[in-house]
């Protein structure tokens, strides 16, 4: 297990996809609190006048709206920008989807099967690598937000044992959705399918649809234990045992999803 483990960290160490999503997560970030200057501070909707994105009326019915920053902290920045919604989720399913499929295309598969007979090996080694991944992913995302405001000055910052407490269910929520992808691409084994697995499932489509449909039945709590729901509105300040619910929710669908890749794979030929 630790062999298989450490030879996945290595291979996705040296995976090109996991940069350049990273890349794309870090430019879209990037994007949107310049946006957000523009658009909420003095000093940038000044440059914004100049560069032609509005006229003075727009500029004084904007002033008149007041600040939308200023009941908003560091913590509910970084969700806005990439976290709630689901982009972070798509983006970090697309890097395990690509690395995962990759496994069959190049039959790299077949041996690691005749090495490792017993295939829930596999399967747990593939999440912990997306849980390393995601981890990364994460701390980076964060600090990057805490250096683009630290630069422009837009919200004040935020306690510590609020930061800790989201990232960390957050992590969990967002490994497990990793695992939903595992097992989408296990079942599958197609590349295409898992990054479309990814984006119906990480931007909410399909919750958001059934949900709109089992709500005409009055049948539409079961959304509330979805994990894009709790990715989107989970809790960012812990008040109380029942913010703790999310954490649950993330080890039961990991557990479920892990299983479900594994009982997959052991029927599958290789």
């Amino acid at each position: 297990m630790f062999n298989l483990l450490r030879m996945d960290l290595y291979r996705i160490k040296r995976s090109p996809s996991v940069y350049i999503c990273l890349a794309i997560l870090l430019s879209l970030s990037a994007l949107c609190c310049w946006l957000v200057w523009l658009m909420e501070t003095p000093d940038g909707r000044q440059t914004a006048l100049k560069m032609g994105m509005f006229e003075l009326e727009e500029l004084a019915e904007l002033e008149a709206e007041g600040n939308a920053l200023a009941d908003m902290d560091l913590l509910e920045m970084f969700r806005d920008v990439g976290m709630d919604g689901g982009f972070y989720c798509s983006i970090l399913g697309i890097v395990v989807a690509l690395f995962v499929c990759m496994d069959f295309q190049s039959g790299y598969i077949k041996n690691i099967m005749a090495a490792h007979r017993n295939r829930w090996t596999y399967v747990v080694s593939k999440v912990l690598t997306a849980g390393f991944v995601n981890f990364l992913y994460l701390l980076i995302s964060f600090g990057f937000c805490l250096l683009m405001n630290f630069l422009s000055h837009l919200v004040p910052f935020t306690s510590w044992n609020n930061i800790l407490f989201y990232l960390a269910w957050a992590w969990l929520i967002s490994t497990a959705f990793t695992s939903l992808i595992i097992a989408i691409c296990i079942f599958t084994r197609s590349a295409a399918l898992g990054i479309l697995g990814t984006i119906l499932f990480g931007s909410g489509i399909i919750v958001t649809f059934l949900s709109y449909l089992t709500n005409l039945f009055h049948l539409g709590q079961w959304a509330d234990y979805t994990l894009y729901f709790n990715m989107t509105y989970g809790p960012s300040v812990c008040t109380g045992i029942g913010d703790l619910k999310v954490f649950a929710i993330g080890l039961v669908f990991m557990a479920l999803y892990t299983a479900a890749a594994s009982i997959a794979l052991t029927r599958q030929d290789i």
